[in-house]
């Protein structure tokens, strides 16, 4: 009987907060990843995935498209943070994988990764810019954050830009590089 009470009191109690009675109970769940339902269509006319793309949130996301296969980096506004993506683009549809790196941080919070899509959209009109309305989700889940941007006309990607290349980029030198110094070895003088 006291089991009852208690449990009539957690209902209660998440009821008054606006939990989701959802989260009583066994855990578990059905474990599947979060998708996207969307369909591809066709790009516009005489449009291309590749190009760099302007987001207030991303940055600048710098896209490449190679047959199907799409490779992306972006840098955040604040330069804290920089990304890459590679998925496979059908249409005017790209799923890809993303992984996000923060500058100067090191062990496993330095890196976040997931999927995400992007759809290409060209609004209509005369002279205008196209653009994309996506989102990207953690781990395995497709969906989650929102990402819109709109394609800069007249620049090109560089992929290489945009990245970091390890320790060096925190002021702690190429500690795993061969030793560089110049000379022979000095014995070690008495003290």
């Amino acid at each position: 009987m006291k089991w009852k009470r208690s449990l009539w009191l957690v209902v209660t109690a998440m009821a008054l907060v606006g939990a989701p009675l959802s989260t009583v109970g066994c855990a578990g769940g059905s474990g599947g990843a979060k998708a996207a339902d969307l369909q591809p269509g066709d790009m516009p006319s005489g449009a291309s995935w590749t190009g760099v793309y302007f987001s207030e949130l991303y940055g600048y996301l710098h896209l490449v498209q190679d047959g199907n296969v799409v490779e992306g980096k972006w840098i955040r506004p604040h330069k804290d943070r920089w990304g890459k993506l590679k998925g496979e683009a059908t249409g005017d549809v790209i799923r890809f994988e993303w992984t996000e790196y923060t500058q100067g941080l090191v062990g496993p919070n330095a890196a976040k990764s997931g999927r995400g899509y992007f759809k290409y959209k060209r609004p209509a009109g005369d002279n205008v810019d196209d653009t994309f309305a996506g989102e990207i989700g953690f781990d395995k889940d497709e969906v989650g954050e929102p990402w819109d941007a709109v394609k800069q006309r007249n620049v090109n990607p560089d992929l290489a830009s945009i990245g970091g290349t390890g320790a060096s980029d925190i002021g702690g030198g190429d500690w795993d590089s061969e030793n560089k110094e110049q000379g022979a070895p000095e014995e070690p003088a008495n003290p």
